[in-house]
């Protein structure tokens, strides 16, 4: 089976220059089929900023009004997502930028009210395997932003983590499939005050101890919960690291198994 590494690109390097320019040097240079997907929550928010329009957060999530949802789709799905296009075509990686409404790529519905309402915020429901699979059979690498669509013409904003989840499974039908979150720290951290104290290999038990010792929590968790989901829909491998794990010189990243 044909081998695909969906890597999953986060803020903090995105809102860096230099780690931006030595990540999309490294991706380009990466051999067979690849998506790349990202966000762009902090530009987003200096956005909205700039147009006079306030950012709402609830423990850490965004709050998505039709105001914001004009700025995040400025921003996630023009800006950012049409810089990193055209960065990737200046590597010689034919790089096609898209949204998950783009070709029906990605179904998603709207969040539903319980305690928060999110506004127009998207719960993925599927990925379109075959337009996919045949985007990368031209030879085209697609970006994906962290945007979705309910199908009756409603954008959604939808988390970049998710989505790269819901891609690696959507594709692991057809493809053996690799998912790499790429961010700002060497990968999941014993000590957080300590950059090298990686913890190299994580299965269910090792999660389970690193729960009960608070070592994963806060942000973590959600990332560790989409990794444990996809691997439990047959993707083949998951990894957390900085840039260098996608360059292939570095062997300390955490890897993610069941």
């Amino acid at each position: 089976m044909t081998t695909l590494a969906i890597v999953k690109i986060g803020g903090n390097v995105l809102e860096n220059k230099e780690e931006l320019t030595k990540f999309l040097n490294f991706f380009a240079a990466l051999e067979g089929a690849k998506i790349l997907v990202h966000g762009g929550g902090k530009l987003a928010t200096q956005m909205a900023t700039h147009l006079g329009i306030e950012s709402k957060m609830v423990a850490g999530r965004r709050i998505t009004d039709a105001k914001s949802l004009e700025v995040i789709t400025m921003v996630y799905a023009g800006l950012t997502n049409k810089n990193i296009v055209a960065q990737l075509q200046a590597r010689h990686c034919n790089a096609l930028g898209l949204t998950g409404a783009d070709a029906n790529a990605i179904q998603a519905h709207k969040r539903p009210i319980k305690d928060i309402d999110y506004g127009f915020v998207g719960d993925v429901d599927g990925v379109d395997s075959t337009v996919i699979s045949t985007l990368l059979t031209a030879g085209l690498c697609p970006v994906f932003c962290a945007m979705t669509h309910d199908g009756d013409g409603q954008l959604l904003n939808t988390n970049a983590d998710t989505i790269a989840s819901e891609i690696a499974i959507g594709m692991s039908g057809l493809f053996e499939t690799s998912l790499y979150y790429c961010f700002e720290k060497k990968g999941v951290l014993m000590d957080i005050s300590n950059e090298d104290s990686v913890v190299k290999h994580i299965d269910t038990n090792k999660y389970n101890q690193l729960l009960e010792q608070g070592i994963i929590a806060d942000g973590m968790l959600p990332k560790l919960t989409n990794c444990f989901h996809a691997l439990n829909q047959n993707v083949h491998q998951v990894c957390i690291g900085d840039i260098s794990m996608i360059h292939k010189k570095s062997d300390l990243f955490t890897t993610i198994t069941l």
